[in-house]
């Protein structure tokens, strides 16, 4: 329910003459002039708000850089142009990075190749040596043993002398002319120089040099293995025959294996214990010795960290392709966001950037004007009362008769202080963007608090400590007022004809004060005008009670209430009312 307010200004006459007027809080005899305002408690809705102004600025606002330098050679959009996420704005020269690109693809490629080695290697290792046993590389007899127990060696140390000759080789000179028809393959007829015996033997090579024999004779070996039957040794000799090819001298037997077994490790190690002794046959795979723990430990880390390194050496080369094909990429800048272009600065043939510049280039900027939004400055009484998702009432200079609305998207924490008062800054989202453009200026309103067909009085009517000047005609003066037949108060003298009352408020603004107990429907209360002149809700300091007043603030506090403002009434007859 609506109602206006009726100030009744209560006017004593003075003779026939006619009327003179006197405002004033404290009322005086019927034989002096007064003037006193009142109004009557009704029921409005009311209200109360908080007010800030702000720029509108567009949802997103990006500026268009270069981080490379080079020569523009497309751009293909103009300024108020739309554009999509990702359209490829400008395209510079990278013909440069070509080379820079395929440098780290094999840098990589060679780091992957020995990633891949290190861990073969390990796998080797943890299988070679496991046991804490070193294993032989070669077969045949152990000849020469060159360790023992307690030795500390390493990589290259002489282990043994492997000597094979259940197979023997021999080289026999034939006749260059006729060394020619002879092939690998081939089976010859090999006769023993001391005792006659023949043997088969099958060539396995012809020497492509000649040699030079006694009286001049150019000769070639022809090399033949030949499975030892038990008696041959490195000093037996032989002639060979092949077909109807005969060899022009004798050569001699020697074993197919008469070498030095080296340590293969990538580490030293101490020798625990030799497993093998001289004269022993050995394949490959047989233990030689057993390392100690600790030594095979050190030695298998050896080959874990080259792994470690290796895949250092990858992640480094691919962080070196990443960045280069990362650069070749800023090469072609595309718009970040969907959006209308502001600003284009630079166009095809242009050269952007120089070299050791690290500082961005602006190209254009771009604005994303799907949504628009401002922010408010709150006052720090009243930011509790701010929620997101409140709606938002939006007044524009440059559109003074229209209206919009927005919402609270957003409430930062990160407050200011200027003067003893903080405020916060509150991000205002227009509901749409209507007919508005970025930077144009605009005042936001939010609603604090509001109750409908709320029982209601003038801002000026209510005193200090929550006190109310109701008209009681029934009233007689009491013994404490003064010569004028005003009665003293805690808030100075109560005019004649009202009793003092305390009541409970509400929601409060600057021209109203919702009460919720203490008064009725239609008392008439009396009305400090000097108060009720006061603009905001400051004229109300000190003032206690439900729902007082906020002091100051970034944020102005204001209001209203539906049904208007109080209207002047009709003049009294006399004094109190009479």
């Amino acid at each position: 329910m609506k109602k206006k307010f009726i100030i009744i200004p209560a006017i004593i006459a003075i003779g026939v003459g006619g009327f003179f007027f006197m405002k004033s809080r404290q009322a005086v005899n019927i034989d002096k002039s007064t003037f006193v305002s009142t109004a009557i408690a009704s029921k409005q809705d009311i209200s109360s708000e908080i007010s800030s102004s702000g720029t509108i600025t567009p949802k997103d606002t990006y500026n268009i850089t270069a981080l490379v330098s080079g020569d523009i050679i497309s751009a293909d959009f103009e300024i108020g142009d739309m554009v999509n996420k990702d359209q490829v704005l400008y395209q510079i020269d990278k013909s440069s990075l070509e080379s820079d690109i395929n440098s780290s693809n094999n840098s990589l490629s060679k780091a992957n190749t020995g990633y891949a080695t290190a861990n073969k290697d390990l796998a080797k290792a943890k299988a070679d040596f496991s046991g804490n046993l070193y294993r032989s590389t070669r077969k045949g007899y152990i000849k020469e043993l060159s360790i023992q127990a307690g030795d500390k060696i390493s990589g290259g140390t002489k282990l043994a002398t492997i000597y094979n000759d259940t197979v023997m080789n021999i080289r026999i000179p034939f006749l260059s002319m006729e060394a020619q028809n002879i092939q690998a393959g081939m089976t010859g007829t090999l006769t023993l120089t001391e005792t006659g015996e023949q043997i088969e033997g099958k060539v396995i090579s012809i020497s492509s040099m000649d040699q030079t024999m006694d009286g001049g004779r150019l000769v070639r070996n022809v090399t033949f293995e030949v499975s030892n039957p038990g008696g041959l040794t490195d000093k037996t000799t032989a002639n060979a025959t092949v077909g109807n090819i005969t060899s022009t001298g004798d050569g001699t037997f020697e074993a197919t294996t008469n070498v030095d077994m080296s340590a293969d490790l990538a580490e030293g190690v101490q020798i625990e214990s030799v497993l093998v002794n001289v004269g022993d046959y050995v394949e490959v795979g047989t233990p030689i010795f057993k390392m100690t723990a600790e030594s095979a430990e050190k030695l298998l880390k050896t080959y874990k960290d080259a792994v470690d390194t290796a895949q250092g050496n990858v992640d480094a080369a691919q962080k070196g392709v990443d960045t280069a094909k990362k650069t070749y990429d800023e090469y072609t800048i595309k718009s970040p966001i969907s959006g209308k272009v502001i600003s284009k600065n630079y166009k095809v043939g242009d050269k952007v950037g120089s070299s050791g510049n690290n500082k961005a280039t602006n190209m254009a900027v771009i604005y994303d004007m799907s949504s628009y939004t401002f922010k408010m400055s709150v006052d720090e009484k009243d930011i509790t009362k701010v929620q997101n998702g409140q709606k938002v009432r939006i007044k524009s200079d440059a559109f003074p008769d229209q209206e919009y609305s927005g919402t609270v998207t957003n409430i930062s924490l990160e407050s200011t202080s200027q003067n003893g008062v903080s405020t916060y800054p509150v991000t205002i989202t227009l509901d749409e963007t209507y007919n508005l453009l970025p930077g144009m200026n605009v005042d936001g309103y939010i609603t604090l608090e509001s109750a409908k067909d709320a029982l209601t009085i003038p801002s000026g009517a209510l005193m200090r400590g929550n006190k109310v000047y109701v008209r009681d005609t029934s009233a007689t003066q009491s013994a404490s007022a003064d010569a004028s037949g005003a009665a003293s108060s805690g808030d100075g003298l109560i005019p004649a004809g009202f009793k003092e009352v305390t009541v409970t408020t509400g929601v409060i603004n600057a021209d109203f004060v919702q009460i919720t107990s203490g008064l009725n429907e239609g008392d008439e209360v009396y009305v400090d005008d000097s108060a009720s002149m006061d603009t905001g809700t400051n004229g109300m300091d000190g003032m206690g009670g439900e729902g007082a007043p906020a002091e100051g603030g970034g944020a102005d506090t204001a209001g209203g209430a539906n049904g208007g403002g109080a209207d002047a009434g009709g003049a009294d007859a006399g004094a109190g009312g009479e």
